[in-house]
């Protein structure tokens, strides 16, 4: 029954089920119920946040992956990835305990789907190739597409210099509203930048995600108490970030379709 219950609905607490077995009749503690569920290979886990996604977007981002499936390395490392993201001075996001089996960590029951949304106490835009993380800058106001080409120009081309990108290097960023107006592709095609089609509703398959987690790890150990605190760690963490990071599968497993997880 305590195996039944869990593989049905992989939220349910050990209070739950010590309490639906008593209503049944069986007394028993919540170090039985670990006790069983650990012979089955089951054990509470977080849920992983995934972003929401409709049959339209699975089917995408599976056409996608056969796409580049073949692709060779040397393909994505001539690859900039690029991304905004928002990091909090105090604690971390809550999170929720799931009953799963080894390697079953995406399976849909044992996720919590996530949508973008704005806000945050400091947002950063950062890139990065199989070379070495490129510039790191502070978004301080909302960002819109004139902003975001701005950035484009003042730390995307220096970037890709800086890490001596081979000519006809690809640009990847994903599909936010800003990245896809009409304004930014025509800035894009006049500088002549390669753009990776980017499936929708897919920010989890961007490697700089990996790199993200990174930083807030490190950032995390440093335990900033405010926002101006949190900024220079921000950067100085992102600069001792060694180019051989970039390298490895931990943060470039998204381009290498390995499924690897960060070290901590």
């Amino acid at each position: 029954m305590i195996t039944r219950t869990v593989c049905k609905n992989p939220r349910t607490t050990r209070g739950d089920l010590v309490n639906d077995l008593q209503r049944a009749g069986t007394k028993v503690t919540k170090a039985t119920i670990s006790n069983t569920l650990r012979r089955q290979e089951l054990k509470s886990c977080s849920a992983r946040r995934v972003p929401l996604l409709k049959p339209v977007h699975v089917q995408a981002r599976l056409k996608f992956a056969r796409e580049h499936l073949d692709d060779p390395e040397e393909d994505w490392e001539n690859v900039i990835s690029s991304d905004e993201t928002k990091i909090e001075p105090f604690g971390k996001n809550s999170t929720r305990r799931v009953w799963r089996r080894k390697n079953a960590e995406l399976h849909p029951e044992n996720t919590i789907p996530t949508v973008k949304h704005g806000g945050g106490n400091i947002m950063l835009w950062g890139c990065f190739s199989a070379k070495g993380p490129g510039r790191l800058i502070r978004v301080k106001e909302r960002m819109n597409g004139a902003m975001y080409r701005e950035i484009l120009s003042d730390d995307l081309l220096p970037s890709a210099r800086a890490l001596k990108m081979k000519r006809g290097w690809v640009f990847q960023h994903d599909n936010d509203p800003k990245h896809t107006a009409r304004a930014t592709k025509e800035w894009l095609r006049k500088k002549h930048f390669k753009v990776l089609e980017w499936p929708s509703q897919s920010p989890d398959l961007n490697p700089i995600e990996n790199l993200w987690r990174e930083l807030k790890v490190r950032v995390a150990q440093r335990q900033p108490q405010n926002i101006t605190a949190l900024e220079e760690i921000c950067m100085e963490e992102w600069a001792k970030i060694p180019a051989t990071c970039a390298l490895s599968g931990d943060v470039y497993c998204a381009a290498q379709r390995k499924p690897v997880q960060s070290k901590q």
